[in-house]
């Protein structure tokens, strides 16, 4: 855990931010007295597995609709 003073957090925001979303706990004092602390937010370990809802999106029409010239050059169609 390190300890900066306001002036210095404000100056220094964005590597103090990284610093945090990598593990560290950073305590922001004014006066010398902690008044924050800047932690990283933890991710979820485990992803969504794709294709979950397979066979339950039904589309009542078919999709006719053909798309604009310059998206079907883009896409090589």
């Amino acid at each position: 855990m390190r300890a900066v003073n306001i002036h210095e957090a404000k100056t220094h925001f964005s590597r103090l931010v990284a610093r945090a979303s990598e593990g560290e706990e950073i305590v922001i004092a004014k006066a010398g007295r902690p008044v924050a602390k800047l932690v990283g937010i933890q991710q979820k370990g485990r992803q969504r597995p794709l294709g979950t809802a397979r066979g339950q999106i039904i589309y009542r029409r078919p999709l006719k609709a053909t798309l604009p010239k310059h998206l079907r050059k883009a896409f090589g169609a």
